[in-house]
């Protein structure tokens, strides 16, 4: 579910060449605020999962809302483990 909701978000990145060591930049509208780079195009996307996956377990640790993309949608779900002897 986390890698579909992943690859959701990035159908909504876009890409631009800018004046950097690492010219590739890419941001999502899903979650507001994500962005990443790299030194080629496909490192700037590799970069932008990792970045997208921080932030949502960032925002899981926090209780932050997530918002929903597309058809996904990521909530906690809380359970107790108990462990019988």
């Amino acid at each position: 579910m986390l890698t579909e909701y992943i690859e959701e978000a990035l159908k909504t990145a876009r890409y631009e060449i800018i004046e950097d060591e690492e010219p590739y930049y890419g941001e999502v509208d899903k979650p507001r605020g994500v962005w990443a780079s790299g030194r080629t195009l496909e490192e700037c996307r590799d970069n932008l999962k990792e970045v997208i996956e921080g932030w949502i377990l960032l925002s899981i640790k926090k209780g932050l809302p997530i918002p929903k993309i597309g058809k996904y949608k990521i909530k906690e779900i809380q359970e107790t483990a108990v462990i019988d002897v």
